[in-house]
């Protein structure tokens, strides 16, 4: 047997309900209902089959606009339409059902054919409205399933990548682990203090994922001067600063595979992490809020870790000195808002540094 839609009658007026019932008990179930109390029941009862509400204003116990707005509060008005049919013909009652809610409203004594027209026709826009509403709800679950395997896709080319480039370097596989930790610490300060910055979590999350390509050129790099235990010459080091843009090539390459944030946060860390506020960092020379946020706060975050850390050309400085060499600007000039948020995140910052020390000593990675 196939179910019908149902149409939910409310009237205490015994006469009402059978003329009503009458002009639709050929298309659809009739339910009714003496008052708002008995209405709301049905509704909890069979709101998935209901497909319109023909409700009276004057009725005992739960009166018309009390159950519209019980309704209203419920949600079910944004599903179900409700049509008023009443013989107060006052612009204050028409006023105020539509106000609550109500889809249409019709004055008694009423004509047959007009009623059961104005029904059909809002049963038939609420059908589409409620199809369209489904749709779009079953695409924007597709979207997100797409977006999430693509999130994967690209935190898959992230770590290896930074594998790679932790591997030539001769790192112990806790620099990027490190580089993280530290981006997400100075970046939720930042978006806690400096909103300005419009660092919402979700794009802290792509920037903390993306911090792990900021040294992805060095991949192209040669070894005699990637790992050179001694100081760079001037050629070295002009060599060492072109990881910046080869970065920048490399992620190209790789474009195709990200979706626009995580490809530009991509590119704006690995090409401006060394540019400094002052305008004498590399490549590009930028200064000041020229610099993007996300490559500002990964720059603090690579030379404190760079500083607290062994490399093949220097011994590990300790917390205390590195906490004072940046502060200082010996290691380049830093937003004061930058630091204003290293200052104030230092516990958090070393805490971390601590932890993973001890990681690093039980080998656990």
């Amino acid at each position: 047997m196939i179910r019908r839609n149902k149409i939910l009658i409310v009237d205490d007026i015994e006469l009402n309900r059978i003329i009503l019932a009458q002009l639709f008990g050929k298309e659809y179930e009739i339910l009714e209902a003496e008052n708002g109390e008995e209405a709301l029941k049905l509704l909890e009862q069979y709101s998935k089959s209901i497909v319109i509400v023909l409700l009276d204003l004057l009725m005992p116990v739960l009166d018309g606009f009390e159950t519209l707005n019980h309704l209203q509060n419920t949600k079910i008005l944004h599903h179900i339409p409700v049509i008023l049919i009443t013989g107060d013909t006052s612009n204050q009652a028409e006023q105020k059902g539509y106000e609550l809610g109500a889809s249409d409203i019709i004055t008694k004594p009423f004509d047959s054919k007009i009623v059961k027209r104005r029904v059909s026709n809002i049963i038939e826009l609420y059908e589409h409205k409620n199809n369209l509403e489904l749709l779009v709800e079953q695409q924007t679950r597709k979207i997100q399933r797409q977006s999430r395997k693509l999130e994967e896709t690209n935190d898959q080319i992230i770590e290896t990548l930074s594998t790679v480039v932790e591997f030539r370097n001769l790192e112990s596989g806790m620099h990027i682990r490190r580089i993280k930790g530290f981006t997400r610490v100075l970046a939720r300060y930042m978006a806690k203090h400096y909103p300005e910055y419009g660092l919402t979590e979700e794009k802290i999350k792509v920037i903390v994922q993306v911090s792990a390509m900021h040294d992805v050129g060095k991949i192209a790099i040669p070894d005699s001067i990637l790992l050179k235990p001694g100081k760079l010459t001037k050629e070295e080091r002009q060599i060492m600063e072109t990881h910046t843009t080869k970065g920048c090539e490399i992620i190209n390459t790789i474009s195709v595979l990200q979706n626009k944030e995580y490809f530009g946060y991509t590119y704006e860390i690995c090409r401006y992490h060394h540019e400094r506020y002052d305008g004498r960092g590399y490549p590009d020379g930028l200064r000041g809020d020229e610099i993007p946020i996300a490559a500002q706060i990964v720059s603090v975050a690579d030379v404190y870790d760079a500083l607290v850390s062994d490399r093949v050309y220097k011994s590990a400085y300790s917390k205390a000195e590195a906490f004072e060499m940046i502060c200082e600007g010996k290691c380049g000039i830093f937003s004061p808002k930058l630091l204003d948020c290293f200052r104030n995140t230092r516990k958090k910052l070393e805490e971390f540094a601590d932890r993973n020390t001890q990681l690093q000593c039980q080998g656990n990675v």
